[in-house]
C-alpha cells in the first residue's frame, strides 16, 4: 500500500453468498479468512473501513416470501441472518488483530451495539472496522440500499460492491457467453438499462449524493486490495 491511501474512508458491501465460498449454505471459514486478510491489508494501509453484510447464505427474505412466509416477517428474518454473518466476520477480523464493532439497525444489545451514526464514525476515526448489520432495519429494503445509505451517512469516498463477477455486464456472463463488461457507467445508464447490479433505490441514493460505486469480484484473491488501489478489473458507476 502507498503512504497516502487513495481513499480516506470506504464502505465494503459483502453479500451473504460471498461468505459461502464453495459451500452451498452457511459460512466458509477459509473464504472469510481470505477476505479478512484483504480487509486488514487495506486497513493497515491507512484507509478507514466499514462493511455492510448480506444474509443470503443463511436466509433470503424475498425468496422465502414466495413460499408462504409473510413478506415483512421474511425480511426481518433476513435481517437477523445478516447479524449472524456480521458477528462471524467480526470474530475472524479480531482473530487477526483488527478491532471491530458490529452495529445493528435492529437493537440487540446482548450481542452488538445499536446503530448510532456519530459513534460509528468515531470508531473508524479510532482505527476500528465497523460492520453494519440488519440492513436499514426496515422491510422491503435490500442490503444494497442499506450499503448506499450507510456509505452516505459515514461520509465514505466510495462504495465497493463485491460480487461473483468482475464488474457490470450487459447480461449475466455465467449464462451469456458474449456478455460485454462495462468499464464505466453513469447512474442513469444503470437505471435506464435495468442492469440489476444493485437495487434502483440504492443507485438513486448514490446518484443523488454523488457516491461512486465500484463493482468488482470478491471471489478473486487480492480483489479488494487491487480495487482500492485502482488496479484490477472492475466497473465504476459515477
Amino acid at each position: 500500500m502507498t503512504d497516502t491511501p487513495p481513499y480516506r474512508r470506504i464502505l465494503l458491501k459483502l453479500s451473504g453468498e460471498a461468505l459461502m465460498g464453495s459451500l452451498g449454505y452457511g459460512i466458509d471459514r477459509t473464504t472469510v479468512e481470505r477476505i479478512a486478510g484483504e480487509i486488514r491489508a487495506v486497513h493497515d494501509g491507512g484507509t478507514e473501513m466499514c462493511i455492510v453484510v448480506g444474509g443470503g447464505n443463511i436466509f433470503r427474505g424475498i425468496s422465502s416470501a414466495t413460499y408462504g412466509v409473510e413478506r415483512v416477517s421474511a425480511d426481518y428474518m433476513g435481517m437477523l441472518a445478516t447479524a449472524i454473518n456480521a458477528l462471524a466476520v467480526q470474530s475472524i477480523l479480531e482473530s487477526i488483530g483488527i478491532d471491530t464493532r458490529v452495529q445493528s439497525a435492529i437493537p440487540m444489545s446482548a450481542v452488538c451495539e445499536p446503530f448510532v451514526r456519530r459513534r460509528a464514525i468515531r470508531h473508524m476515526e479510532k482505527g476500528r472496522v465497523v460492520i453494519f448489520a440488519a440492513g436499514t432495519g426496515n422491510p422491503f429494503f435490500s442490503t444494497d440500499t442499506a450499503a448506499a445509505l450507510r456509505a452516505i451517512e459515514m461520509r465514505c469516498d466510495v462504495l465497493l460492491k463485491g460480487t461473483q463477477v468482475d464488474g457490470v455486464y450487459t447480461a449475466d456472463p455465467k449464462k451469456v457467453a458474449d456478455a460485454q463488461r462495462f468499464e464505466r457507467l453513469t447512474y442513469q445508464q444503470v437505471l435506464a438499462q435495468n442492469l440489476g447490479v444493485m437495487d434502483a433505490s440504492a443507485i438513486a441514493l448514490a446518484r443523488d449524493n454523488r457516491l461512486p460505486v465500484v463493482v468488482f469480484s470478491i471471489q478473486r484473491a487480492g480483489g479488494i486490495i487491487d480495487v482500492v488501489k485502482g488496479a484490477g478489473t472492475f466497473t465504476i458507476i459515477q
